[in-house]
Parts: C-alpha cells; sequence; structure tokens
C-alpha cells in the first residue's frame, strides 16, 4: 500500500504541474589527472500539468469530494505556483 501512495503522489505531481533543477556539469582532466569541474549549469525546467494525468486521478478518486477547506488550499496553492512562474518569466 506504501508503493500505491507513492504513486498516487507522483501522479497527482504531473496533474498539477512541477518545477525540476537539471543540472549539467562539464569537466576536464587537470595536471596530476583528476578531473576537475570546469562548468555547471542549472536550468529550471517546468512540465506544465497533463490532462491524463488530471483524468487519471478524478477517476481514482471516484465520488471523494473535497472539503472546501481542501480547495481552498488547492486554490491558494495553485495561485502560488502560478505566481512564481509569471515572476520567472517576467
Amino acid at each position: 500500500m506504501k508503493e500505491d501512495k507513492k504513486f498516487y503522489e507522483a501522479l497527482k505531481k504531473k496533474a498539477v504541474g512541477f518545477t525540476v533543477d537539471e543540472i549539467s556539469e562539464e569537466y576536464s582532466s587537470g595536471e596530476d589527472g583528476s578531473l576537475v569541474l570546469v562548468k555547471r549549469k542549472v536550468n529550471s525546467k517546468y512540465y506544465p500539468p497533463d490532462t491524463t494525468a488530471i483524468k487519471n486521478v478524478l477517476e481514482l478518486n471516484d465520488g471523494q469530494n473535497l472539503t472546501e477547506e481542501e480547495l481552498q488550499q488547492e486554490k491558494d496553492r495553485l495561485l502560488t505556483e502560478l505566481a512564481k512562474i509569471t515572476e520567472r518569466k517576467g
């Protein structure tokens, strides 16, 4: 059951969209033959909400309704995420 919850949480994450940092590193050989970090680049990549994942989450909930408080929390979370994305683009 613990693994089921892990998969469900990953599906929910995909359903609402998420951001990950992708790290690229470039190394060169040093004078003593050791590897030396020459360049490191960090890119943030946004994965938008996936409609198939949304559909699957809704089907898995099968009639389970969110409370008003849960809906408000989710709304606030999504608005905060949207503000962060808008700020990065602006």
